[in-house]
């Protein structure tokens, strides 16, 4: 008789199975969608939302914003920006096809991972929506933005995501960033740090607040976005709220995992960013941690 671990293994690898036969069937129909559709990939009423890509990843990011556009919820505006002139004034046919259906290509300077929002709140002068930031090497699903949108809508105080860590402490200092377990809660908090490949969605205020920071994530964490985007969250008071209790990411493109963006962060990369970033007044903010009243914004401390 097989023991509880063994039914247990059993069914983990079961259901790993149904749910990777569910991603290559959605994968075939983002493609036929791609290649058949007609649909207008955005609408009035929703958010922007935001992404960059580089290299061979161009020719498969296709996938995402089909993804995004298969949503119950569709964006106002689905902007992809990218660094290289060449490939700008040569789109693959999957980006051509989806220009036609409403999304928008800009070309742009290179800003690292910082590019799949920098441009943005550097070419608008006004946030009347918020925005929502995506990786192109990711499947949402199709509640993906419509959650989003939701959480905002209850609580627009906070800076809601699909997937957050708990920043671990070391002292008074900050502990290693592979000490940063995944959070498990749905409670705003200062010390619940956004990963932003899972989706986040940015109130208009702090889209400003970047805006006026301009560049200077460049002298400080020029390959960690998520640091800089949760540091200035920080300053502005607003807390990180995960909008589930399970830190979710999403399918994988199949083969972008071998170029990835930046993999330099995984491990000491974004720790020496990270000690660039934090200033002492961030840490003692960050050690509150959930001390504060949920939902309610602190008072902001100035960039």
């Amino acid at each position: 008789m097989p023991s509880l671990e063994d039914v247990k293994l059993f069914i983990e690898r079961r259901l790993a199975f149904v749910e990777r036969a569910k991603d290559r069937r959605f994968l075939k129909h983002l493609h036929a969608m791609n290649e058949n559709g007609g649909a207008p990939v955005v609408r009035a009423g929703g958010p922007v939302v935001s992404l960059t890509s580089y290299g061979k990843r161009v020719e498969t990011v296709y996938l995402t914003i089909e993804s995004i556009a298969a949503g119950s919820l569709l964006p106002s505006e689905i902007v992809l920006w990218l660094d290289d002139e060449k490939r700008f004034n040569s789109l693959p046919t999957s980006l051509q096809k989806l220009k036609k259906r409403g999304l928008t290509i800009n070309l742009t300077n290179n800003y690292g991972p910082h590019t799949k929002y920098y441009p943005f709140v550097d070419s608008r002068a006004e946030f009347p929506t918020p925005l929502v930031t995506a990786d192109d090497d990711i499947i949402y699903p199709t509640y993906w933005l419509q959650y989003l949108v939701d959480a905002y809508a209850r609580n627009p105080q906070v800076v809601n995501c699909h997937r957050a860590r708990v920043i671990a402490l070391d002292g008074d200092e900050l502990a290693p960033y592979l000490q940063w377990d995944l959070c498990e809660s749905t409670e705003p908090a200062w010390h619940h740090f956004l990963n932003g490949v899972s989706g986040v969605i940015y109130p208009p205020k702090l889209l400003a607040a970047l805006k006026d920071a301009g560049t200077a994530f460049v002298d400080c964490c020029p390959k960690a976005d998520d640091v800089w985007l949760h540091a200035i969250a920080l300053r502005q008071g607003y807390r990180v709220m995960q909008i589930g209790k399970r830190a979710m990411h999403f399918a994988v493109v199949p083969g972008s995992e071998e170029i990835a963006l930046f993999p330099t962060n995984m491990a000491s990369g974004n720790d020496s960013q990270i000690k660039k970033t934090y200033t002492r007044e961030d840490i003692r903010r960050i050690a509150e941690g959930a001390k504060n009243i949920a939902g309610q914004p602190s008072e902001v401390v100035q960039i």
